[in-house]
């Protein structure tokens, strides 16, 4: 498969396919990185698309960059990345996985996008800070005084983040299709199914599926999936 390595606006990025006039952006979640793209790209490529990929900060080729994983520094460079995708092709689609869909729908949310794909998404970011803070035993007070609290779980809770989400609600319209793990211990049905009714996506269940789409079976499903829904 035709792969082009490029760098826009300082990030780096992967175009996967033949020259086309439609795009899938491909935004990987967290422990990710932009050659993941390579699975998808080999279904999405031959029928007709491109994929674009990129890492997102602390991750892939910017691991030991200065960037950092914040929403205030993610966003807009995916808006960026938007940009340059719809001076390079004439349909743009999204296909992103865990805290890239979030990131995703709220740099994209205003943009005229064909559909998108989201495998295991985190939706409402306020409701995992909260049950976050819960696990730890920590209350807003605490938070808003300490400003930033580490956990014993490896997340470092944050008074603004938490502050920044609640100022950037989301209003998703894009028509959308969902994979999500009956198991997920990051979203639970019920605030994907506030989301679903909220946006119209339609939702696949994988029973026993994680967060974390890593087994044979579950990878499997992943691109019987992707394959349907290109």
């Amino acid at each position: 498969m035709k792969t082009q390595k490029l760098e826009i606006g300082g990030i780096p990025a992967l175009l996967y396919g033949e020259e086309s006039r439609k795009v899938y952006l491909y935004v990987h979640g967290k422990m990710g990185c932009k050659e993941e793209a390579l699975p998808f790209a080999e279904l999405a490529c031959p029928a007709g698309y491109q994929v674009l990929a990129i890492d997102l900060p602390e991750h892939g080729e910017r691991k030991n960059g200065p960037e950092r994983l914040l929403p205030w520094v993610v966003v807009p460079e995916l808006q960026f990345i938007d940009q340059y995708a719809r001076v390079h092709w004439r349909q743009v689609s999204l296909r992103a996985t865990s805290i890239g869909v979030w990131f995703s729908m709220l740099a994209l949310q205003e943009k005229a996008l064909r559909r998108a794909l989201f495998v295991s998404p985190i939706v409402d970011m306020e409701d995992l800070i909260g049950r976050m803070m819960q696990q730890a035993n920590v209350t807003e007070e605490q938070l808003k005084a300490a400003g930033e609290i580490p956990t014993t779980f490896g997340e470092t809770l944050s008074w603004p983040y938490l502050c920044w989400v609640r100022e950037h609600p989301l209003r998703w319209r894009t028509p959308t299709q969902v994979l999500y793990g009956e198991a997920d211990e990051l979203t639970s049905y019920a605030v994907l199914d506030r989301f679903k009714r909220a946006t119209g996506a339609q939702l696949t269940l994988l029973a026993d599926g994680e967060h974390w789409f890593h087994t044979e079976t579950q990878l499997a499903v992943l691109q019987v999936w992707e394959g349907a829904h290109l």
